[in-house]
């Protein structure tokens, strides 16, 4: 099991610019982020309401009281924040029980970081309960630590997760490349000052300065990651 304080001293990665590899885990390393609205439709048909799927784009890769919250506000369920977000996280670990898919090209990209002995860490707006278990599908072994959403003060879009990741690997954030889905997840990258390679799974993401946009895992791979890294020391 990782967490987010390193188990052994972390060696950076040589030969080029890049230092380490930070990636998020829910619609970019593994098939889930369509889990996440199963689960919150079913609990909220449970408590009487219907969610539209316009609402979808608006909670997809936020953290959980983010997301919980709004769906609250607009549906005008009675039920409290904590109250809900129990239940969302058992839903959601009952289904995930079930096997976690990966996204195309996410077990090959972290055999070859794994093997290249590139420093990974794990940056998710999940809950500490939910990465433990997906984990096991990924491979705990292919991260150094990880990062929960319920274990930083501020979660996505901060830069907080992604600036304690690069801190925990002893690297600086300009030399990690990020790895992210959603635009909540590129604005804390690059808040942090990372290099970010969006793989949009729900909604789309336009290109930007210190951004590429590609259509799957499956075009990155560690030569394409340390070209994205110009810094010299």
């Amino acid at each position: 099991m990782t967490s987010t304080v390193p188990v052994s001293p972390i060696r950076l990665a040589e030969g080029s610019a890049l230092q380490a590899v930070l990636l998020d885990m829910d619609g970019t390393l593994v098939d889930t982020e369509g889990f996440w609205w199963e689960a919150e439709r079913d609990v909220f048909a449970e408590l009487g309401h219907e969610l539209d799927d316009a609402w979808r784009d608006v909670v997809v890769g936020g953290p959980m009281t983010r997301s919980a919250g709004y769906l609250i506000e607009v549906t005008g369920a009675d039920i409290t924040l904590p109250e809900l977000t129990v239940l969302l996280n058992d839903r959601f670990e009952k289904r995930i029980g079930l096997g976690v898919p990966l996204m195309p090209g996410a077990g090959k990209l972290l055999a070859e970081l794994t093997a290249a002995a590139v420093p990974t860490a794990l940056v998710s707006a999940s809950h500490r309960r939910i990465i433990d278990r997906v984990l096991h599908s990924l491979g705990p072994s292919h991260f150094a630590l990880s990062i929960a959403g319920d274990e930083v003060a501020r979660t996505k879009p901060h830069p907080d997760p992604y600036l304690i990741a690069a801190r925990g690997l002893g690297a600086e954030p300009a030399r990690c490349a990020v790895i992210e889905d959603t635009a909540t997840g590129v604005a804390s990258a690059e808040a942090a000052g990372c290099r970010v390679v969006a793989v949009p799974s729900v909604a789309p993401i336009a290109p930007a300065e210190g951004r590429v946009v590609v259509g799957s895992l499956e075009e990155v791979d560690l030569g394409f990651l340390r070209k994205l890294i110009t810094v010299t020391n």
